[in-house]
């Protein structure tokens, strides 16, 4: 399974990624850490990058893109993945999908999470309050005028990918502002299909001793079946019984011929004939 999660910070990406995650053994990628991987890895890429990164420039759209192949070549990525933090622009999102191409890989949802970006300011307000309240540090991005920043950046970005996607009939969006299981639980309506897509060309691989049957197919396997005689048999008895009947009534055929040729007029005169000598040599005998 493989997707791509949108949405401004806060929107809680991250949570829901951790779920997938969870959910179907998938990873989470993110570009930086794969980024910081790759450099510490001292992989081809990852020199390049690291120069790059060196001078505080951002890294180009083609070696980011590189990154993201190798990494999904990993065997902890063999199931899918979920990336985060990219595509980020729309120049990226066509490179990615050049490069899954390529790979003979397609995306199968990329899910939008709708936030109000107003009520997510409220909650770093009200998130920082109640932190200050407990004596506890703040978090680097607690803050509502960091949060307008990157917001800004955003909607001017990665916005434009809402539109890109949804023209290509990918994009499916979720209420970001329900409840964190409400949202879980619509994101998993949108995964079925995938899920049970995905355990289906598992099973077809299996040979057939192997798959699962259903609870009627399994029911019918106990079922004991009835055995008949080869019918080879009954064939050699029916021709021997009409090769008795094909004798038997030649037999009467030429019976009946007999009978038949007595009974004609030829017949009558020769019996007439026969019976006269008889009578005429026993006439004789007498005298």
């Amino acid at each position: 399974m493989r997707l791509i999660l949108l949405g401004p910070p806060g929107a809680g990406k991250g949570t829901q990624a951790q779920r997938l995650v969870s959910k179907h053994g998938i990873v989470q990628l993110s570009t930086g850490d794969m980024l910081r991987a790759a450099v510490k890895a001292g992989t081809p890429v990852g020199l390049q990058v690291k120069h790059i990164m060196e001078r505080g420039d951002l890294c180009p759209d083609a070696l980011v893109v590189a990154i993201v192949a190798e990494r999904i070549e990993e065997p902890d990525a063999k199931n899918g993945f979920i990336l985060d933090g990219f595509p980020r622009t729309v120049a990226q999102a066509e490179a990615l999908e050049r490069m899954l191409h390529e790979k003979h890989m397609d995306l199968d949802a990329v899910i939008e999470l709708q936030v109000n970006e107003d009520a997510l300011i409220k909650r770093i307000e009200s998130r920082i309050a109640e932190t200050r309240a407990r004596g506890e540090p703040l978090r680097k991005d607690d803050d509502p005028e960091v949060l307008k920043t990157r917001l800004h950046a955003y909607r001017s970005l990665t916005a434009p990918l809402i539109d890109y996607y949804r023209d290509r009939g990918e994009l499916h969006s979720v209420d970001g502002m329900a409840s964190i299981d409400d949202v879980t639980a619509a994101i998993d309506r949108i995964l079925a299909p995938a899920a049970n897509a995905t355990n289906g060309s598992e099973d077809a691989g299996k040979p057939k001793e192997t798959r699962k049957k259903s609870p009627a197919a399994a029911a019918r396997s106990k079922i004991p079946v009835k055995t008949t005689k080869a019918p080879a048999k009954k064939a050699g008895a029916a021709k021997k019984t009409r090769k008795g009947t094909k004798k038997t009534s030649r037999k009467g055929a030429k019976a009946a011929g007999k009978a038949g040729s007595r009974a004609s007029p030829k017949g009558a005169k020769k019996g007439a004939r026969k019976a006269a000598g008889k009578s005429a040599r026993a006439s004789k005998k007498r005298r």
